[in-house]
């Protein structure tokens, strides 16, 4: 670590020594969309001349210095036709772009934004973006498009199996993802229970998923990061686009405030099978409906403010006797100042909600609980010279945890309220991040976090003897929940518990040639919050704990290397990626562990270790009729959870075990052919290692009760997961450019009709007294036909 901060530091110093003495300029402004007037993300700045250049910010705006001098300058941007223009840098210059849309669709069925020398360059590794339009070409299940499942086809990425929800990234847990939507903090990406993600393709500019080299202004979880950006709507005219599906539509408007200067956005999603649930006599209901919104005004030349949020619900009943609710709730208010043609600024005041409701009439009680947090950001993006960039930042959020509330659903329901105590946290980072290209070859990427945790005060806390929640029983050999000896109260403004974190990040690229580089990359990252679930993927039910007294935070190590190639011109591209990381404090639970309604959650839970390694290979074809891309993980993730002395066995006597989201292998294929004009053809197959699980392999009778016993945990694995997928995509009048224009997508979701297991489990055979194992699978072969639409 020390080697590390000493390398990070001299890069910082000489940083300034590297500049030339002599007269330089700065060229900056926006690019945005010519059609919408809409800012675009990633857009190359390039002056190929020189071999230097930058791109496009998160708002859309560029900025770089140069000697003085005439330049050939090029902007390029995959879907959009390049401009070529002679610029003369005699003094700081202010420059917008407007691109306009290639005419040819092709252009717009990629994986990444850019295919060119930057992304071989720049030290930025292990991230995947995916474009709005690759994900609606995706066969999915009942036609619906899914940016989760979107991105488990990318490598290093993969979720626990039908019907699941959430996603695994390099042998993580669902809840170590950093799930953003315009900055806010989404903390369940799922509808009706994993079926279907919570976000709208429709609105949807820009989604980067971050697997490693982390940048610095991300924190808070050490799996992954999915960054997504909402559209801004099209302040030159008004215009809608939608969907009608088998199960669900989705309709979005956009359209001006003031031409050219504000815009609105206003997108929303419904389901609608279970409106026809009882034409067959069934009373059970399960649909979502969602929400997206956004509003953006351009005060002047200088400051931009937006207002986005997102509103989602899900509700699921039995005979009107069980009714769940649940969904996320955010709001985000934005001001983009700039202080100068090198310096820009965005402040942040964010508000995030999850909510999870029962209502039981049956028992006669209603159950709520989630999670709600504040957040203030306040980000700075300083170009200092065409090779020095500088992030730096800081932000505060105040978390408050509903663990769980019961309260009667009438006054002669016989059910006494109770309320699972509150708890409360500040968590706050500072952060800075460098770009810097050293020479013609090697460029950096280099940077600092400094999070601090603060655990505030509660109505009441558990004290134990020896600071021990969990106690190990020697005679019975396992591990049982301490008795109190006490309690404690706290004011809200007490501090409880207090971490400081310094959160290192370090990127290398070398470039071999125009065509290729190897890059390498280092991160430490701290998660404070956990989710406490004991199944293989999140449920609505699963509560969240912020660290304190007996729960410590997660900390993250991650060293990755890679090799980076282009092809026949950029045709085709490959990317090898290994990674090593490491997970101190990772959370384990204890045999019999009671994870509901429990107010002592400290009884039940370890404190262990991760880590994971791994190979991951993405083979693209990036142009022509047919594009598309190969992906392969080889990966192994374990958890490990000794005895605190030499008398305590651990969690599965202390030995490394198979983690829920180990897959050993991990492979899947996307691919899109355009026929014609009018029709084009779109497939993708996936094949896993079986999720690994803990079969029983004996029983014995205890007072004439028939106790199972069980293998050490996640010894076997469930049946290999594998399917096949194909849609087609038939556009009437695909030369219409105005006017109402519409598509058919017929797809075929899991072609040969494969049984996945989603789980195994054994019972008895009344009739034979021989115990079972019974398969349960969620979906065989699933036929879908929807319909698309924009004006």
């Amino acid at each position: 670590m020390t080697i590390l901060f000493r390398v990070i530091l001299l890069l910082f110093i000489i940083s300034p020594l590297t500049l030339e003495a002599q007269e330089k300029y700065t060229i900056s402004g926006v690019i945005t969309d010519q059609n919408s007037n809409e800012t675009l993300i990633g857009v190359n700045i390039l002056f190929p001349d020189q071999q230097t250049g930058t791109i496009t910010n998160e708002y859309g705006f560029y900025s770089i210095t140069l000697a003085e001098g005439t330049y050939k300058l090029v902007i390029s941007y995959l879907g959009f036709q390049n401009i070529i223009e002679t610029i003369e840098l005699t003094s700081d210059l202010t420059k917008n772009f407007s691109l306009n849309e290639a005419t040819e669709a092709l252009d717009e069925i990629v994986i990444t934004e850019n295919i060119e020398k930057l992304n071989i360059r720049k030290p930025q590794m292990s991230v995947n973006a995916l474009s709005a339009n690759t994900i609606k070409q995706i066969p999915v299940v009942l036609g619906e498009v899914d940016v989760i499942k979107a991105i488990t086809l990318l490598p290093g990425v993969t979720t626990a199996g039908e019907g699941a929800s959430g996603f695994n990234v390099r042998g993580g847990s669902a809840d170590q993802n950093l799930i953003l939507l315009d900055e806010a903090i989404v903390y369940n990406s799922s509808h009706l229970f994993g079926f279907f993600s919570v976000f709208n393709p429709d609105a949807i500019k820009d989604l980067r998923l971050y697997k490693g080299g982390i940048p610095a202004r991300y924190g808070g979880r050490v799996s992954s990061v999915l960054d997504i950006y909402q559209k801004e709507g099209n302040s030159n005219g008004f215009h809608a686009n939608g969907g009608i599906g088998a199960v669900s539509s989705r309709l979005l408007v956009e359209g001006p405030i003031k031409k050219e200067k504000g815009s609105f956005l206003l997108g929303g999603r419904a389901s609608y099978a279970h409106l026809f649930l009882p034409l067959f006599d069934i009373d059970n209901i399960a649909y979502f409906y969602d929400l997206n919104t956004k509003l953006s005004y351009k005060l002047n030349q200088n400051n931009n403010i937006y207002l986005s949020g997102y509103f989602g619900r899900d509700v699921f009943s039995i005979n009107d006797s069980f009714e769940n609710t649940y969904g996320n709730t955010v709001l985000n208010f934005r001001w983009n100042h700039l202080f100068s043609d090198k310096l820009f600024s965005n402040l942040s005041l964010i508000y995030s909600d999850y909510y999870y409701g029962l209502n039981l009439d049956f028992v006669g009680f209603d159950w709520n609980s989630g999670i709600r947090n504040f957040n203030i950001k306040y980000d700075f993006k300083h170009y200092l010279t065409d090779k020095v960039k500088l992030q730096y930042g800081l932000n505060t959020i105040y978390h408050k945890f509903n663990p769980g509330e019961i309260e009667p659903s009438s006054s002669t329901s016989g059910i006494n309220p109770q309320k699972l105590i509150d708890k409360y946290a500040l968590e706050n980072a500072f952060y800075f991040d460098v770009e810097h290209q050293l020479n013609d070859k090697l460029t950096a990427s280099y940077g600092l976090r400094y999070s601090n945790f603060l655990r505030l005060g509660q109505d009441e806390l558990n004290t134990y003897e020896n600071n021990q929640a969990v106690i190990f029983n020697d005679q019975l050999q396992i591990y049982e929940k301490a008795e109190p000896i006490g309690t404690e109260e706290f004011k809200r403004s007490d501090i409880i518990e207090s971490f400081n974190n310094l959160e290192p990040r370090l990127a290398l690229a070398y470039q071999l040639n125009n065509k290729s580089s190897v890059k390498a990359s280092y991160n430490r990252m701290t998660q404070y919050l956990h989710l406490l679930s004991n199944t293989s993927s999140p449920t609505p039910l699963d509560v969240w704990t912020p660290s304190g007294k007996y729960v410590k935070p997660q900390i993250l190590d991650q060293y990755a290397v890679g090799y980076f190639r282009n092809f026949s011109n950029n045709n085709f591209s490959l990317e090898l990626e290994s990674f090593y990381k490491t997970v101190k404090n990772r959370i384990d639970y204890i045999d019999g562990a009671d994870l509901i309604a429990n107010d002592a959650i400290e009884q039940v839970i370890l404190n262990g270790r991760a880590r994971a390694y791994g190979l991951e290979i993405l083979l693209r074809k990036n142009e022509g009729r047919f594009t598309g891309w190969l992906a392969y993980t080889l990966s192994k993730s374990e958890q490990q959870t000794e005895g605190r002395s030499a008398n305590e066995t651990g969690i599965n006597n202390g030995e490394w075990y198979n983690t829920p989201f180990d897959k050993t292998h991990d492979v899947s294929f996307t691919g899109s052919y355009e026929l014609t004009k009018k029709w084009s053809f779109n497939t993708n197959f996936l094949f896993q290692t079986g999720q690994p699980v803990t079969y029983p392999n004996g029983q014995y009778e205890y007072n004439g009760i028939r106790i199972p016993s069980y293998t050490n945990r996640n010894e076997f694995r469930l049946p290999a997961y594998h399917r096949l997928d194909i849609s087609a995509n038939y556009t009437p009048k695909p030369d219409k450019t105005k006017g109402f224009r519409g598509q058919w997508v017929f797809g075929i979701y899991n072609v040969y009709s494969r049984r996945n297991a989603a789980s195994i489990s054994f019972s008895q055979n009344r009739d034979t007294g021989r115990n079972e194992a019974t398969r349960l699978a969620i979906f065989g072969i699933v036929p879908s036909v929807s319909y698309n639409f924009k004006f």
